[in-house]
């Protein structure tokens, strides 16, 4: 199955590591170099039109991205689980 991100990107369900709320994973150093790295290595994917609220790592093989989305973590995992895309 699939889920939509925003902004015309989708992901298959089975890649994805974990959905993250932005604001209250931000708040730790290790998730901002995290995230600071994942951009350096060009494996940030901004799916959002608007400030994002939330994060979602895929892999696929060996190859890891990170999503940012406008969606709330809440709503993606909620998505993810029933099967709306």
């Amino acid at each position: 199955m699939y889920l939509h991100l925003g902004k015309g990107t989708v992901v298959r369900t089975d890649s994805i590591v974990g959905i993250f709320d932005l604001d209250i994973t931000s708040q730790s150093h290790l998730t901002r170099k995290y995230l600071s790295a994942a951009e350096k290595a060009g494996q940030v994917i901004n799916a959002s039109e608007d400030i994002p609220k939330s994060f979602v790592v895929c892999r696929d093989g060996e190859k890891s991205s990170v999503y940012l989305s406008q969606m709330a973590a809440a709503t993606l995992l909620r998505r993810a689980e029933s099967g709306i895309l």
